[in-house]
């Protein structure tokens, strides 16, 4: 198995070619440090699976993933990262990743490639408790677009539809009650709504 190994942290790439590279099926092919050089090294090696970091340095992982999927919709892409981001983690299921691990589980990588290379999808173990969660659907954001409201009142919509008082939500953004209470009027103007049940109503509405 032909590995391409890109991440922009040279320590990471070292332990792990010697880790990959202890495999008797395994065989590190190429490194690359940010998402420019992996498009070169995929389109000059064709590696089986491209082993990828997705913060990096002038151009990130899902955006070297998406144009290499672009060019070669049969690339296996795994994406190596100690970023739980619920954005990433939809971004990568978008372009085609074949799989999410995150570098904590040290002990899963290799597994996981073989399990790629045979033609499985991956995911870690807290990537997989919240796949049921991101794959559910999802509020109609272009309405609220198209009413200016921004993600902190986006959030506070949510909490409302929640049920949760304005004590809560001061708790849990790290506001004020009075700060709460001023979103709130700014987002019943916006929506042009009257109450707080309103709210909720509309949120659950365009769901």
């Amino acid at each position: 198995m032909r590995i391409v190994l890109v991440d922009d942290d040279k320590l990471v790439c070292s332990s792990l070619n010697i880790i990959l590279s202890s495999q008797p099926d395994l065989k590190v092919i190429g490194t690359g440090y940010n998402g420019l050089e992996a498009i070169s090294l995929y389109e000059s090696l064709n590696p089986d699976i491209l082993l990828m970091d997705i913060r990096m340095e002038q151009m990130s992982g899902l955006q070297a993933g998406e144009e290499i999927l672009s060019k070669f919709p049969s690339a296996r892409i795994l994406y190596l990262t100690t970023f739980l981001d619920d954005e990433y983690i939809i971004k990568a299921l978008n372009i085609g990743a074949k799989g999410y691990m995150l570098k904590q589980d040290f002990d899963s990588i290799v597994p996981a490639l073989r399990a790629v290379f045979i033609g499985q999808n991956v995911y870690g173990n807290e990537i997989v408790s919240k796949l049921p969660t991101l794959l559910s659907p999802s509020p109609d954001i272009s309405i609220y677009q198209r009413h200016g409201i921004t993600d902190k009142e986006f959030c506070i919509i949510e909490l409302i539809a929640e049920g949760k008082s304005n004590k809560e939500m001061a708790g849990e953004l790290f506001l004020s009650d009075g700060t709460i209470r001023n979103y709130i009027s700014i987002i019943l103007e916006k929506l042009e709504l009257r109450d707080r049940t309103q709210i909720a109503i509309f949120y659950y509405k365009h769901r």
